[in-house]
């Protein structure tokens, strides 16, 4: 099994050759920044496991990367250990408060670190139910919030949301390209939820191209209107400029037979209990899979909203 990779942000050269030294020891995949800005650049374009970062440094120090870090949600799981001063109280209560995982007092033992280190791993990996491309919520997570925005009987409006043609752009142009494609569909979902949407509203990442967000009908119709937009703006950008202008690109289906393959689009499905009542996740599973036919039937990206009453209308 591949060791962790860690990032070592530190404005002194000696504490970075140590931190290096031990960790690289010990077979784990390091790397090092000297400011808070340049490791946060790191960190947002290669995936970490563990951030080891110092609470004063120049141009960003360890506390602000740490809030930065964290209010990001594809990478708010990365656990971060923040080194402090000896004796310095204030230093770890404002790390700890800024989201830090842990923290050590400097000089340490590089022993200890390591046993902190191997700590925290273990808790991350133990708790992160996230999906390893997008680092979202994972399907239990997704299971528990439905259940409990069911048990709570507030308005509810769960949206299911897939990629179309997806299949015949990954035998193209490689999984490689796929993943990106997932991942900035992803991020496009966190923005348009976070702009359109509450504060407390929930995004998960089912697996492959299929995601769920959960909101409440007054906020879902336009959250799925921004979110078609965008993505019809944002689909010709995955393919070569020659795919792009034609149109198409041309692949097999799922029987094997050859054919065209319009650009890649995205589907949404939006299940709410305005006209019936919604008592239990698969419920709302299996209205989901309804709707995402009649999605699916379209040629280009589109949202389709459940009106329909139930057996059980609302009163």
């Amino acid at each position: 099994m591949a060791k962790a990779r860690i990032i070592v942000i530190d404005d002194d050269p000696d504490i970075r050759d140590v931190l290096m030294l031990t960790l690289s020891e010990e077979g784990y995949d390091v790397a090092e920044a000297e400011n808070g800005q340049q490791g946060l650049e790191l960190i947002k374009s290669r995936g970490f496991n563990l951030v080891i970062v110092d609470y004063k440094m120049p141009v960003m120090d360890g506390p602000t990367l740490c809030a930065t870090v964290k209010k990001d949600i594809l990478l708010a799981h990365v656990p971060i250990i923040m080194l402090t001063g000896k004796g310095d109280v204030t230093d770890k209560v404002s790390g700890i408060n800024a989201g830090a995982d842990d923290y050590m007092v400097k000089p340490f033992e590089p022993t200890e670190l390591l046993a902190r280190i191997k700590m925290v791993l273990r808790r991350t990996e133990r708790d992160l139910d996230a999906n390893p491309l997008t680092h979202l919520p994972g399907n239990v997570s997704i299971l528990n919030e439905l259940q409990s925005r069911i048990d709570a009987k507030s308005p509810l409006a769960v949206a299911y949301a897939d990629l179309d043609k997806f299949k015949a752009y990954n035998d193209k142009y490689g999984f490689g390209h796929g993943d990106e494609v997932i991942r900035e569909t992803a991020r496009l979902i966190i923005r348009t939820v976070g702009d359109l949407g509450n504060p407390g509203d929930f995004i998960g990442h089912v697996g492959g191209d299929d995601f769920v967000f959960v909101t409440t009908p007054d906020k879902a119709d336009a959250i799925c209107e921004k979110l078609v937009e965008e993505f019809e703006k944002i689909s010709p950008t995955f393919y070569a400029t020659e795919d792009r202008e034609t149109g198409f690109i041309v692949g097999k289906d799922r029987k094997g037979i050859e054919q065209r393959f319009g650009l890649i689009g995205i589907s949404v499905c939006v299940v709410t209990n305005e006209h019936r009542l919604l008592d239990h996740v698969a419920q709302i599973s299996e209205i989901g899979a309804e709707l995402k036919e009649a999605a699916k039937a379209a040629e280009r990206s589109c949202y389709v909203k459940d009106k329909r009453h139930g057996e059980r209308d609302l009163p």
